[in-house]
């Protein structure tokens, strides 16, 4: 199998990805903007042959390397990025190569607009937020009065993460948001009350789930926006509701062969015309593994190797790996150093340290998402993860997530 990976060392973890391809005994052919000495020793072994572009924004050039890698080794087989980002690239590819393995270009509207994953939840029975395509102000008023007025939460149809998104509560921020983001594609949705959670999965060529998983975290948007610090746990379950929607959304939006990451709401307190408290609302898809440490903290919870899963369904179209041990709470902090603590970062080792699996400063790239100091620990109950949430961020744990801590 002759495998082409776009940008196989960003974000680190994806070396994962490829290594695993290449015990599986994959061609794994690397495309980036990195210098090939800058890559990490696991990279370069993993990889048959790495092509550097000077940008992979450059079409032109990514397409030459693609050419000489069929015409060095033969047809390609795949082209996958696993990165968001870059879909529209993946997708370009695989049309021009006639890769069949992976979604193409007259495809993607489907996962990267957010206006058009609306009628796809609806048609496959998901309740998920009202929105609104903005335009002017006088349309934007005119869905407030639909859905009962403020706040409601504006995010850019077609984007990545948490940046670029605003809480609009009255007249004076509705008038700032439009001054701040005029001839932009955004759309405007009611203001959900609830944790977010995640159905996140690999699944096979048939669409069906190969592996499932779960995790809660404060909303991304409130850190990076209001300065809070974070909390995120991988569960040892998925909830039932959720993985019943879980799965009608891989079938809606039609997924086959890719590690996927959607966002739930579980309402805290009932909405009228959507769903009652405790109840989960479609919140958007991402075709592509969780940010950050999150593929690592399903490894630690689910004692498995989400890489190796990943692997085996590109290479035989089915899961390898066998489970080796119990189910448990993975928990990532991020404790910011804006704020005052109780505990030393030695207090917290001394108490912690047998059960924290990663510890370290976070780059400042990452620092208002996910804080400047963080502490991963492989917890047994839900109890344990609110005394270790407590114990490192105070009073500021059950702000973050009050719903932990009824």
């Amino acid at each position: 199998m002759n495998f082409v990976f776009i940008s196989p060392n960003f974000p680190d973890n994806f070396r994962n990805f490829c290594d695993r391809l290449n015990r599986n005994g994959a061609t794994v052919l690397g495309i980036g903007d990195a210098s090939y000495d800058s890559l990490s020793d696991m990279v370069k072994s993993s990889l048959t042959e790495y092509y550097k572009v000077d940008s992979l924004e450059d079409y032109a050039q990514v397409y030459r390397a693609v050419a000489f890698f069929a015409f060095k080794y033969g047809r390609i087989d795949w082209i996958e990025s696993n990165n968001e980002y870059w879909l529209e690239l993946d997708a370009q590819l695989r049309k021009d190569f006639n890769v069949t393995t992976g979604v193409q270009p007259e495809e993607l509207a489907l996962w990267k607009s957010k206006a058009a994953m609306k009628p796809v939840y609806k048609a496959a029975g998901i309740p998920s937020a009202r929105q609104h395509r903005v335009s002017t102000i006088d349309d934007a008023k005119k869905f407030l009065d639909e859905i009962g007025g403020y706040p409601v939460f504006a995010k850019p149809n077609v984007g990545v993460g948490a940046s670029a998104t605003f809480k609009i509560e009255n007249d004076d921020d509705l008038q700032a948001f439009f001054s701040a983001v005029s001839g932009k594609d955004y759309v405007m949705e009611e203001y959900i009350v609830g944790d977010i959670y995640t159905y996140d999965a690999i699944c096979d060529p048939n669409g069906d789930p190969l592996f499932e998983s779960s995790f809660r975290c404060v909303n991304v948007a409130d850190s990076v926006n209001d300065g809070t610090e974070a909390i995120i746990f991988v569960m040892p379950d998925v909830p039932e509701q959720l993985r019943d929607y879980g799965r009608k959304a891989l079938k809606g939006f039609k997924v086959k062969s890719r590690f996927v990451h959607f966002e739930f709401f579980r309402l805290t307190e009932p909405r009228k015309g959507l769903a009652d408290a405790g109840e989960f609302v479609g919140l958007e898809v991402n075709m592509r593994p969780a940010g950050g440490f999150i593929p690592d903290m399903m490894n630690y919870s689910h004692s498995t190797d989400v890489y190796q899963i990943w692997a085996d369904m590109v290479c035989y179209g089915h899961n390898n790996k066998v489970q080796d041990g119990a189910d448990r709470w993975c928990v990532f902090i991020g404790a910011k150093d804006t704020f005052s603590h109780k505990h030393t970062h030695e207090e917290i080792l001394v108490r912690y340290g047998d059960r924290i699996t990663m510890c370290q400063r976070m780059p400042e790239v990452f620092v208002a998402a996910m804080g400047n100091q963080m502490y991963m620990a492989l917890l047994d109950t839900e109890d344990d993860v609110r005394e270790y949430s407590s114990f490192i961020l105070d009073e500021q744990a059950p702000l973050l997530m009050p719903s932990l801590y009824k």
